[in-house]
């Protein structure tokens, strides 16, 4: 009987634990009550979530659309994500082409006071480099979604605080627009973090201007903007969509250029398969180091409360190391 008794109290435990360690995002624990009044809002991907959280704070009710770990470039929504949406009142998507499943979702389901904002709006959007080594090519104005990502622009306009401030003012818009009753609030939560994203800049520009190396290697080219804006160049083994692995000549391209340049650190994504990030360190006498591209939060970072910011200040203190 004792046996039965405790092994029946290990499973309530387990099942308590396993619902206690829900992802970012994860409403089904809210109340009618807690939700009642708020504006409802679908986030696409975690920096959206995270941004629309600091305007929105304690006025809406928020969700996460990708969940967390999942890579968001090659994520298909279920019918169950699509309907989840016919009752919003606010969806918030990147742009640039990244979620490319929204013109479509968009255009299917029966919502017609959803308000849809693409906070990339007003951002210049850069090239991502299709081949190693390259420059950045000219910025080019960002005025609408149409097949950005496919064409080979860079969607991943966050990773830069000026353009995560764009973002911000984007959704602070939108909320005010659809619950103007609470305008006053959403901007000075607006006011408030641009500031902190200001100075997140200013540190950024300070710190990055006193390490002498000016060259990043990473497992996929999601830091153009960042590197566009201060003055680092980025070689990425994959391209922007973090997709392929490369063949056998361009690994051999990257291992001499990292042998050349006498670069000491190759960075690597959580989502990303370490493997050949791996082996070029093996290559190379270099190490690896896990720098966020901020698309999805890791479940140490979910557990350790980790925002934006955070994780921004995480980025810049592992790159002043490897270019020092």
């Amino acid at each position: 009987m004792n046996r039965k008794l405790k092994l029946f109290s290990i499973i309530i435990a387990l099942i308590v634990f396993t619902v206690g360690c829900g992802n970012v995002g994860d409403k089904n624990n809210k109340t009618d009550e807690e939700t009642e009044g708020k504006l409802k809002v679908y986030a696409s991907i975690y920096p959206m979530y995270d941004f629309a959280g600091k305007i929105g704070g304690d006025k809406i009710d928020l969700n996460l659309v990708i969940p967390n770990g999942q890579e968001p470039h090659d994520w298909e929504p279920s019918q169950d994500d699509i309907k989840k949406l016919e009752n919003a009142d606010v969806f918030i998507y990147n742009g640039a082409g990244l979620e490319s499943w929204t013109d479509d979702v968009l255009s299917s389901i029966n919502n017609k006071d959803l308000a849809v904002v693409e906070a990339s709006d007003r951002i210049e959007l850069i090239e991502g480099h299709h081949h190693h080594h390259e420059e950045h090519e000219e910025a080019k104005e960002h005025n609408h979604h149409h097949e950005e990502h496919e064409h080979g622009l860079d969607p991943h306009v966050w990773i830069s605080p000026k353009n995560a401030i764009i973002e911000l003012e984007n959704i602070a818009k939108a909320f005010s627009e659809k619950d103007p009753e609470n305008a006053q609030y959403y901007n000075a939560n607006l006011e408030k973090y641009k500031a902190e994203f200001e100075q997140l800049d200013k540190l950024y520009a300070e710190e990055l201007a006193k390490v002498p190396n000016r060259t990043i290697v990473v497992s996929h080219e999601a830091y153009g903007y960042l590197c566009h804006e201060y003055g680092l160049e980025q070689v990425g083994i994959e391209g922007v969509n973090a997709e392929s692995e490369p063949d056998a000549k361009t690994m051999a391209q990257i291992i001499e250029f990292v042998r050349e340049k006498g670069i000491n650190t190759i960075f690597t994504e959580e989502l990303i398969e370490p493997k050949v990030a791996d082996t070029i360190a093996a290559e190379t006498g270099a190490k690896t180091v896990v720098l966020s591209p901020l698309e999805a939060l890791s479940e140490e970072e979910i557990e350790a409360k980790a925002d934006y910011v955070s994780i921004m200040k995480s980025n810049l203190e592992k790159l002043v190391e490897a270019l020092k």
